[in-house]
């Protein structure tokens, strides 16, 4: 077998070229644990973040925008504002590609605000929670 030549195409979308072939891979990344959805089936890699990175994440203890990591939509709203949460507690599900995503606090604080609803379509980088230290 060919080596694969693997080409970013968006964010979190990659085509994948092999024996002539070529396929496209949709990766999503959340709480550290990585999904791979790739001709209608959907593979939990084998690799994750460096665990010094997890750690530091789930030591935050500072204001936290809570972003989508792919475009997806919103299943579940755990939170409201004024709601206390703990670090590494899911404040919201979303749902991609037939798969859940739970979206975590990194650490401990007060929910400042949500700006998602259950069924809104939602976009990377666009902050669906804002949680407050504690």
């Amino acid at each position: 077998m060919a080596t694969p030549q693997v080409t970013r195409i968006g964010n979190g979308v990659y085509r994948v070229e092999v024996d002539g072939r070529a396929e496209i891979v949709h990766v999503a990344v959340a709480a550290g644990q990585h999904w791979v959805h790739w001709n209608g089936l959907v593979f939990e890699s084998p690799f994750s973040e460096p665990e010094s990175r997890t750690r530091s994440r789930r030591a935050h203890d500072g204001p936290q925008s809570l972003t989508a990591p792919l475009p997806a939509t919103v299943r579940k709203v755990l939170v409201e504002p004024g709601a206390p949460v703990q670090g590494g507690e899911t404040v919201l599900v979303l749902e991609a590609m037939k798969m859940e995503l739970p979206i975590r606090s990194s650490g401990p604080g007060t929910v400042r605000s949500v700006h998602c609803r259950e069924g809104d379509l939602v976009q990377p980088g666009v902050v669906l929670v804002e949680i407050s230290a504690s």
